[in-house]
């Protein structure tokens, strides 16, 4: 970033390290069905055949790698016994609790950044923007 003497580096931006950062819906997605489908005890194999998908794809997504379309999330949701609104709460839900861990502002050799509110490691929080304090 030398050569653009105007720009700087905001925390939460790329190249910074997150210690945890924000899903993004498709992970967050992923993260329930997984956890949906093992309460029901069931296999990747038999959930993709109820939802007319293949395992691989089905893995993917789970995974938080694909980016499934409304109909998909609503045959995955169909094949694990609830409904697209539902699983779309849970998932919302899910991303809220990861919102609200608590945190504080902090200056630490100069740099401004966001750490956890409990004796936790200091970390930039995702997307933060700090004004001069």
């Amino acid at each position: 970033m030398g050569e653009h003497s105007g720009l700087r580096v905001i925390p939460g931006g790329r190249g910074e390290q997150q210690s945890r950062p924000e899903p993004l819906w498709r992970e967050a997605l992923g993260e329930r069905l997984r956890a949906l489908r093992l309460e029901q005890r069931s296999t990747l194999v038999y959930t993709a055949g109820r939802a007319g998908i293949s395992p691989q794809y089905l893995s993917e997504v789970e995974r938080g790698r694909k980016e499934p379309s409304s109909e998909m999330i609503a045959a995955l949701a169909g094949a694990l016994g609830t409904s697209l609104g539902d699983l779309v709460a849970q998932v919302a839900e899910s991303m809220r609790r990861h919102a609200l861990v608590p945190t504080r502002a902090v200056v630490l050799g100069g740099q401004r950044q966001i750490a956890p509110s409990s004796s936790a490691p200091l970390a930039l929080a995702p997307n933060a923007v700090l004004l001069a304090a």
